[in-house]
């Protein structure tokens, strides 16, 4: 596992890690580690719908992967406090049929994840913003053709772009009314017989 990519990403490669982080309540945990920060098993529950002992069981799987750490200076006798190793993770389908089905399983828990989250959004998060990042908010559903090698570089060349934005959270020398924005971004190949597209 490395975090050889621009965002500093957990990058994911094996199957069986694949599959671990393929749960519910495994991927709520990290989410809420990774925008949150570190956390106790106890924390934790209240936020991922399981009780602490559960909690405690998913963090140490996660763990074995190297998702999760213990958190810099924060364990004590008392209770154990834990920290996401990065702040995304980002994972590429391998080529094996194990890979393939736990990458299929993983990006599904994710889809299903993030289904209700504009909703969520429109709901709770757009009427407590200002006129201007109301109206800086969007959503597009952009078709267009390109060849594998095309769309690979496209993902590099929008990586590269965001890239400083997405590292800058950590950075104390943030602009004045600089604040967190959330991008969700879906590739979603359509079959080459699909005759629709205009």
């Amino acid at each position: 596992m490395s975090l050889k990519n621009p965002y500093g990403d957990f990058e994911i490669t094996e199957p069986q890690a694949l599959r671990a982080l393929a749960h519910p309540v495994r991927l709520a945990i990290l989410d809420r580690l990774q925008r949150h920060g570190p956390a106790t098993a106890t924390g934790l529950s209240t936020h991922v719908g399981a009780t602490p002992s559960v909690v405690s069981w998913h963090l140490r799987h996660l763990a074995t992967f190297g998702l999760v750490t213990d958190a810099d200076g924060a364990t004590s006798k008392r209770e154990r406090w834990w920290q996401a190793a990065a702040r995304g993770f980002r994972f590429t389908l391998p080529d094996d049929a194990e890979g393939q089905a736990a990458g299929r399983q993983l990006r599904g828990e994710m889809f299903a994840r993030t289904a209700e989250t504009p909703q969520q959004w429109l709901l709770h998060d757009e009427p407590r913003l200002d006129a201007e990042w109301r109206g800086l908010a969007g959503v597009a559903d952009t078709r267009f053709v390109a060849t594998p090698d095309e769309l690979r570089h496209l993902e590099e060349a929008i990586e590269e772009l965001i890239a400083p934005y997405v590292r800058r959270k950590d950075d104390d020398t943030k602009p004045a009314g600089a604040q967190i924005v959330r991008m969700l971004r879906y590739l979603l190949p359509e079959p080459a017989d699909d005759t629709s597209a205009s």
